[in-house]
């Protein structure tokens, strides 16, 4: 999981109110805001970061996270289900709980092809944007009208297949250097789909996974079998860098992975879940560490004491680092850059 939207939560300096609010409406939402909003202020929480939470509390939406700091919602997030009632003042923002309810976010495209161009949806950079691509509308259908015509009537329709998607792919290409997706998910009528895979440059092919079920007229099964593709993407990707993990001796535990953070070395974060212990932090991102001499001696004058997920979070959010929850792991883990 890449953590590039919740980077805003740190280019301002804390303490943070992290606030999870399940699916209420009404005064039942707003008795359970002042159920959290309480103990926010006993802990410490100024008057203007509870009153600009106070109307973003009361939104009807499923379930809500939300990070507030010195009179801003810096962030607002609507979850698919309730997380339950949560409700923090601490140096970071808690995310741990909005980032495991969220799961993975896979940046991919979803085609549809036929042999009138193509239907996409582009999942990345936010919210998901669909297209319609159709580059010839004339001649699309073959015939069996026989005569002499016949063989190049047959051709003009094949021209017409082809550059459809030659359009189709260029538009793809485009995406993928736009946001750079994991995958590209491709259903349809097969023989646009292998005209496609044939146009498509190098970067953009070696993305392509085939879907069995779908068309522009009727989605069907599209939308299952993309979920499954993701699902077992996501699951070679942990596999993957777990094997990458053993068979480097990456480092384990909080204090190694933390020193690796520091300098800069981790590709990927592995975590089992909530880590709820304390260990040390300073203002910098990557400033974490068990001990706190150990930040002392990285120049941080006073260091305070952070919850060890939400330090994490934030060194991978500011180092370009992935974090993938991983359920066979005991402890935190990372994959080195080098």
């Amino acid at each position: 999981m890449r953590l590039d939207f919740i980077r805003p939560l740190y280019e301002r300096q804390g303490p943070y109110a992290s606030v999870y609010l399940g699916a209420y409406t009404g005064q039942e939402r707003e008795a359970h805001w002042r159920g959290v909003r309480d103990p926010l202020e006993k802990d410490g929480a100024d008057k203007a970061t509870l009153e600009a939470l106070d109307e973003a509390a009361l939104r009807p939406v499923a379930g809500l996270a939300m990070f507030a700091s010195r009179g801003d919602v810096v962030l607002a997030d609507s979850l698919p289900k309730p997380p339950g009632e949560v409700g923090r003042w601490s140096p970071l923002p808690h995310v741990t709980p909005m980032l495991m309810y969220r799961g993975e976010n896979v940046p991919h495209i979803r085609v549809i092809v036929d042999h009138a161009g193509a239907e996409l949806t582009v999942f990345g950079g936010g919210s998901p944007r669909r297209a319609v691509v159709e580059a010839e509308d004339w001649p699309l259908q073959k015939t069996a009208q026989g005569g002499w015509s016949q063989k190049r009537y047959e051709r003009a329709v094949d021209e017409t297949w082809e550059k459809n998607a030659v359009a189709v792919a260029h538009e793809i290409d485009e995406q993928v250097r736009r946001i750079g997706p994991e995958l590209i998910l491709v259903a349809g009528e097969p023989k646009s789909r292998s005209y496609l895979l044939h146009h498509l440059n190098t970067k953009s092919a070696d993305r392509v996974m085939m879907v069995e079920h779908g068309s522009r007229a009727d989605h069907g099964q599209f939308e299952e079998d993309v979920e499954r593709a993701l699902d077992q993407w996501l699951d070679r990707k942990r596999a993957e860098l777990l094997g990458r993990h053993q068979e480097t001796s990456g480092p384990t535990g909080v204090a190694r992975v933390a020193h690796a953070l520091r300098e800069g070395r981790v590709q990927a974060i592995l975590v089992p879940g909530e880590l709820p212990r304390e260990i040390w932090i300073g203002a910098g991102g990557t400033q974490l560490a068990t001990d706190p001499q150990e930040l002392r001696r990285w120049g941080v004058d006073e260091p305070v004491k952070e919850r060890a997920d939400s330090a994490l979070a934030r060194a991978a959010a500011m180092t370009d680092a992935e974090l993938w929850f991983c359920d066979g792991l005991s402890d935190v883990a990372a994959v080195l850059r080098y």
